[in-house]
């Protein structure tokens, strides 16, 4: 099967790139520099301008947007925004035009569409949140939504675990010189994801003709993020002794929420569809990833 992957150089991208090469995929990496070649792929160009060349593509799976981590000015708000609205409908406007569609559509989503829920348990079936992400997420959806003839998964992804990139790259640093510290009052749940299974998921949502819709991408055991932290630490042998108040992490704005939020994903249709999550807790995922 011909992929057609957007966000290809990134963290998730790079790695299903692999994981779709060694099964046997060809894939072709769409990019805002497709000169910089990316082993074993054709490249195109992908940008907000224009819709991109989908044509040979039997798949997409579209995961091109800014990254959220950081302070959320308004510049940075737009960029979000724009990055995944205007970048999911630049892709449906490509399928649009083809005479021979992709069999299926997955379009890279945020467990951010749930918003603050507490210890409520949340599923594909709960409403949506409120908010500047859930709303960001509910309106890329809805422009996913918009592509016809084609089958359309939104896979809503929690934290992604991974040696190279995402939030455990960003913490590593600090746990190993002992700066690990506990995120407010550590009660919220952080639903969270091994890479391995991350990338699986997607291919299996591809693969599969009876997952559509909104699909979890999270692991079936979300701990809280006192938890986390004191399992980190202890992976690495190393005191996990501080906290970060929550008025000390509103400085950052808007996105404080996304660290002081508690929700409570689990992967319900995952499980229902018989997907086998290789690292569904989270102390064997990060034996996994840090030995």
């Amino acid at each position: 099967m011909n992929l057609g992957i957007t966000g290809a150089t990134g963290f998730i991208g790079r790695a299903i790139i692999d994981h779709a090469l060694r099964r046997g995929h060809e894939v072709t990496a769409f990019t805002r520099n497709p000169e910089r070649p990316i082993p074993g792929c054709a490249m195109r160009a992908f940008s907000l301008q224009a819709p991109p060349d989908l044509s040979g593509c039997e798949a997409i799976i579209h995961l091109a947007g800014e990254p959220v981590v950081g302070i959320w000015t308004p510049a940075k708000k737009r960029r979000i925004r724009d990055s995944r609205v205007l970048g999911t409908r630049r892709v449906v406007e490509a399928i649009a035009v083809l005479e021979t569609k992709p069999e299926v559509l997955v379009c890279g989503s945020a467990i951010g569409f749930y918003g603050d829920a507490g210890e409520s348990d949340l599923t594909e079936e709960s409403s949506a949140g409120s908010g500047f992400l859930a709303e960001t997420v509910a309106a890329w959806e809805a422009e996913a939504q918009q592509a016809e003839g084609v089958r359309v998964v939104r896979l809503r992804t929690g934290l992604v675990l991974g040696e190279t990139g995402g939030m455990l790259r960003a913490l590593l640093p600090l746990f190993r010189f002992a700066l690990g510290a506990q995120i407010g009052n550590g009660r919220q749940w952080m639903p969270w994801i091994h890479l391995e299974d991350e990338v699986r998921l997607a291919l299996f949502a591809v693969e599969n003709l009876d997952v559509r819709g909104a699909l979890n991408a999270t692991a079936p055991w979300p701990v809280r993020n006192a938890e986390f932290t004191q399992t980190l630490a202890r992976r690495l042998r190393r005191p996990a002794i501080w906290r970060v108040p929550a008025f000390a992490l509103r400085a950052l704005g808007d996105f404080s929420h996304e660290l002081l939020d508690s929700k409570r994903v689990l992967p319900a249709r995952a499980l229902d569809h018989g997907f086998g999550f290789r690292f569904p807790e989270l102390e064997p995922a990060l034996k996994h990833l840090l030995g």
